[in-house]
């Protein structure tokens, strides 16, 4: 007799706190996009302000509830600081894709990353890809060429960087997603590595706009552009908001689903997030998909879909109950 079982009550629960984290994180490309029509702010700036606004929601939330995880160990700080840079460089990456290319097209992109980290992951990590996950790679690689466009010779005459931009983004979070794999075999709390990498990630950052050149895109170029909302009390609200709402409580309502729910279930219903994104931008942005980018989509959310299902046969037969 198995030790326990998925009553219907936590399993729905589970279902409803993963789909409210989805719908959440998906407004994380709706509201950069916001502020930066809204307030013509640089890209870098925002991303500055999203990942220090992160630590200043976090911190007193960590001193009152579990101020032990903001105690690291020393040989951990390397790991730490690195996992920050990756992450730097994936806002950057992937803010400048919102503003160039759009909400939707960029989260889109961004969902490509499931590809480049299996690659990345069977390069790195020697893990196993069995026919199932390679046929999902193809997928996924597939529809990111068809999102980002560069099958269209116009787009490449009128947009060249965000597709670059926003290609590399997802190679980016691909490589995010492997530390954070890292991370978990080093046994360290994922409220900390979401502490620290954004604490490091947001002095990178701030570094960066500080510096006085005026060739990096999207950065404030003076110190004064750090501060361009100046009076501008909806616009510092919105960036609180992107902070505190899609990266705080997305992540922390996909972290309880998961005590609810199998991983892979919830991992599956985050996947509504690129879809979610899209429905948002249509009527909130007036932004539109085309055909070659509603395809692209479709085969990334198939290939994720499909990742999912090799996963779970994976699992079902390597448990053989008694």
């Amino acid at each position: 007799m198995p030790s326990h079982q998925n009553t219907p009550a936590p399993a729905n629960k589970g279902f409803l706190i993963a789909f409210i984290s989805a719908l959440v994180l998906a407004f994380t490309g709706i509201l950069i996009r916001l502020i930066s029509e809204s307030y013509q702010l640089p890209a870098l700036v925002i991303a500055f302000w999203r990942d220090f606004f992160v630590v200043a929601c976090a911190l007193p939330f960590i001193l009152l509830i579990k101020p032990g995880l903001l105690k690291v160990k020393p040989q951990d700080w390397p790991f730490l600081i690195l996992f920050g840079i990756v992450l730097a460089l994936f806002n950057i990456a992937w803010t400048l894709a919102v503003t160039l290319t759009g909400a939707a097209v960029a989260t889109v992109l961004v969902y490509s990353s499931a590809g480049f980290t299996a690659i990345l992951g069977w390069l790195l990590l020697k893990e196993r890809l069995g026919i199932w996950q390679w046929l999902a790679v193809i997928l996924c690689l597939c529809g990111a060429v068809l999102v980002s466009g560069v099958v269209q010779a116009e787009a490449w005459q009128a947009n060249p960087f965000g597709i670059l931009t926003g290609l590399f983004s997802g190679l980016l979070y691909a490589l995010y997603s492997l530390m954070g794999r890292r991370g978990s075999q080093k046994a360290l709390n994922p409220w900390s590595l979401l502490f620290y990498t954004f604490m490091f990630a947001a002095v990178i950052l701030l570094f960066i706009n500080l510096l006085p050149v005026n060739f990096i895109p999207g950065a404030a170029g003076r110190p004064v552009d750090l501060i361009r909302l100046g009076t501008a009390w909806r616009g510092w609200m919105l960036l609180v908001i992107l902070a505190a709402g899609p990266t705080l409580v997305g992540f922390g309502l996909y972290n309880i689903s998961l005590g609810l729910l199998p991983s892979s279930s919830a991992n599956l219903i985050l996947t509504a997030e690129p879809v979610l994104t899209a429905l948002i931008a249509y009527f909130l942005l007036g932004e539109r998909l085309n055909l070659f980018e509603i395809l692209g989509g479709s085969l990334i959310i198939a290939a994720l879909l499909l990742l999912r299902f090799a996963q779970r046969k994976k699992n079902s037969l390597a448990y053989q109950p008694d």
